[in-house]
């Protein structure tokens, strides 16, 4: 109402003037008088109180009160049995209150009107009971003391501005409560105030201190877009409904330590100017900080989240403490920031933990115990540590630019106190093994991996692979074990490293064995042409980490995917192929002695069978005596070898034929007899056995050498 309005009652009008107050005052006509109660002659003000009884209505509103008159009303409706005011209906609308109103232990029996009035000194309502509903709508107040009171109605301070301090300690709030557009210019005490009913305080501003600690809200408590200029306390506060404090910007420390959500927490686009205190705080339900910004530090030590908790595009500009916290369902930092955090956990996650799309700009440790971690387009901006355990790691397409390094623990992680970080909710996990899922697209220059199973990891499509350094025991899947039958002939794999993408290329050709690994959905398709470099580059990482048995794995697969690629020509397959079944690539020697074992078992069958001459050739001496004596010419002939014939598979032509062979291994001549079947026989031997002698050496250095 303007200076120049006009109430909607009728009023004293007192001290009206046309030129300066055409309205004068505004109070209401008191029953049966033309003049409110402040300008009632004495005599009638005097009859008007002594016809009150307890439990009266009363309507006083645009009155002006002194301190004297407003005692006086209240002593007029006091309960002589109790000594306490008691008021049925009471009116004060744009009552204005000059000295301290003072209503300690009143009770309202029916509604209580408040709208606009003024309180220019102190307002106590300390005790007072409301029955009905209490309205303080656009209310002024100076230092004001709801301690104790109790709100049995719906209770408005909607756009109320408190210029003071003002107390509702302890307060009990039946029904709603509304605050919404309320200013609090100076301290304001909530402290073990019950709110049984939605408590609204949507853009309220607190300019100083706000005390919300032990209080209870029982039904959803909104603060949205509020603003906190200073310290705002909601220490071991409990919100049994939804907390909502969507848009409020908390300019001091914001203290929820030990507070207890058991509805929603919602918190999304909080503006945290100073230091955000959640330590040991419990998130019964679903708890969102979505687009939130932390200004100051983030405390969640022993933080209990037990829904869904929502950190997307959150802002973290300085130390972020997860430590010790615990997460019972996901915990969401998609596309969080985290600016200057030296460190995330150690924290407990029985679902899975998502940082895809997050940036880190600082250093920074991360410690998580979890079943899942997604990294999936992470960004690294300076050197990393993760440190993981249970979890499946997928780092696809995720970005660094110094060092990062991931690591699987052994231990549970350690604590500042000492303490182990409790795992309770991974227990039930077979171990505590971290598995990559992907490191597709990732550039590997930077990244060390220690103690992981990268049994399933897919790798195609990373960059710079050949310089993964990989350290400690880091796993690889395997080829299936011992022999199978498929139709003809049988199939049998050497037991070798083999990445996870040739497990899915193998188990999709037709006439597949049993067991290689079926690719999961998002695997991908990828065949023995994108593979090849990626066994190439694991190869060389290998040798550059002088693990020369773990790179000789990885040749022999990426020559397995250039025999099966569709690129090389049919000759250089067929080549392959050969150098495939002679001697696996020479990493086989098994393969090769047996090649060898095999070979000089034939020559030696051939050799008796067609090889050996029947019997060895006797030399003849001929020549002529001349008469009468003289020089004496010889010719020495010997005769060719004739071809065995009755029983050739005697022990002495065996015992000869294994001389020719062992001499063919070592490329050396028997010097035996032999036909010309035999001669061609030993020529072939002396060939292809000493090559496969080679192959089989070659095959056993590369599994031995360092």
């Amino acid at each position: 109402m303007s200076a120049s309005e006009s109430p909607l009652w009728p009023h004293c009008a007192h001290g009206a003037d046309p030129a300066a107050d055409p309205v004068g005052c505004r109070g209401i006509h008191v029953p049966g008088h033309t003049a409110c109660l402040a300008h009632l002659a004495d005599a009638d003000r005097d009859a008007y109180l002594a016809s009150l009884t307890p439990g009266a209505s009363i309507d006083h509103r645009g009155t002006t009160f002194s301190e004297a008159l407003i005692y006086a009303l209240l002593n007029a409706l006091c309960d002589p049995t109790t000594g306490k005011a008691r008021l049925g209906d009471a009116w004060f609308t744009s009552a204005t209150f000059e000295g301290a109103a003072g209503f300690t232990s009143a009770t309202f029996e029916g509604a209580a009107g408040f709208q606009s009035a003024i309180f220019e000194r102190d307002a106590e309502f300390s005790a007072v009971t409301f029955e009905g509903n209490a309205w303080f709508a656009s209310t002024t107040f100076k230092d004001v003391w709801f301690t104790s009171a109790t709100f049995k109605g719906s209770t408005w301070f909607g756009a109320a501005t408190f210029k003071g301090n003002a107390w509702f300690e302890s307060a009990i709030f039946k029904r709603e409560a509304g605050f919404t557009s309320a200013a609090f210019e100076r301290e304001v005490q909530f402290r073990s105030a019950t709110f049984e009913r939605g408590a609204g305080f949507e853009t309220a501003t607190f300019e100083r201190g706000a005390g919300f600690e032990a209080a209870t809200f029982k039904i959803d408590t909104r603060f949205r877009a509020a603003v906190f200029r200073n310290v705002a306390w909601f220490e071991s506060a409990t919100f049994d409904g939804d907390a909502k404090f969507e848009s409020a910007d908390f300019k001091g420390d914001a203290k929820f330590e030990s507070a207890d959500f058991k509805g929603d927490a919602r918190f999304a686009s909080a503006v945290f100017k100073s230091v955000a205190w959640f330590e040991s705080a419990t998130f019964e339900r679903a708890t969102e900080f979505e687009a939130a910004a932390f200004k100051g530090d983030a405390m969640f030590e022993s933080a209990t989240f037990m829904g869904r908790a929502m950190f997307e595009s959150a802002t973290f500009e300085r130390a972020t403490m997860f430590e010790s916290a615990t997460f019972e369902n996901a915990a969401v930092f998609r596309s969080a920031t985290f600016v200057e955090a030296a460190s995330v956990g150690p924290l407990v996650c029985a679902g899975r933990v998502v940082l895809s799309g997050a940036v880190f700009g600082g250093p920074v440790t991360l410690s998580i115990t979890t079943r899942s971690l997604e990294c999936r387009r992470t960004r690294w901006s300076s050197t990393a540590e993760i440190r993981l355990r249970y979890a499946r790691v997928d780092f696809a397409h995720a970005v660094f630019e110094y060092p990062l390094t991931i690591t699987a623990e052994h231990d549970p992680f350690v604590l500042t106190d000492g303490r182990q970080l409790a795992e309770d909710q991974c227990s039930s996990a077979p171990d505590p093994r971290v598995r990559v899922a992907s490191l597709r697209g990732v550039d590997a220059a930077h990244l060390v991996l220690s103690d992981l199973d990268l049994s399933g990891c897919l790798f195609a499509g990373t960059v710079h692979l050949d310089q993964l350094r990989l350290e400690g025991a880091c796993i690889f899947d395997t080829t299936p074990p011992a022999g199978h039958w498929r139709r003809w002939p049988p199939v049998r794999f050497t037991k070798r490293r083999a990445l996870a993408e040739e497990h899915h290329w193998r188990a999709s050709q037709p006439g597949a064995v049993r067991g290689w690994n079926v690719a999961v959905l998002g695997a991908g398709r990828a065949g023995p042409l994108q593979l090849a470099p990626v066994y190439r580059a694991l190869r060389k990482a290998f040798e550059d980490g002088k693990h020369e048995p773990g790179a000789a794995d990885f040749y022999y697969g990426e020559m397995e995917m250039r025999r099966h690629a569709d690129d090389i020509p049919r000759s250089e397959r067929g080549l392959l192929t050969a150098y495939w079944a002679l001697s696996g690539y020479g990493l086989r020697a098994s393969r090769a002695l047996a090649w060898l074992g095999t070979t000089m078992l034939l020559t030696i069958v051939l050799l008796m069978a067609f090889g050996l001459a029947q019997d060895t050739p006797k030399q003849t001496a001929t020549g002529t005596v001349p008469v009468g004596g003289g020089r004496v010419t010889f010719e020495i002939d010997k005769g060719a070898p004739q071809n065995p014939t009755g029983d050739q598979f005697t022990a002495k032509r065996f015992e000869k034929a294994l001389n020719v062979t062992l001499n063919s291994v070592v490329f050396r001549s028997s010097g035996q007899d032999l036909t010309t079947a035999g001669t061609y026989i030993e020529m072939t031997s002396r060939f292809t056995e000493p090559i496969l002698l080679g192959l089989a050496v070659l095959a056993i250095r590369n599994r031995v050498k360092r």
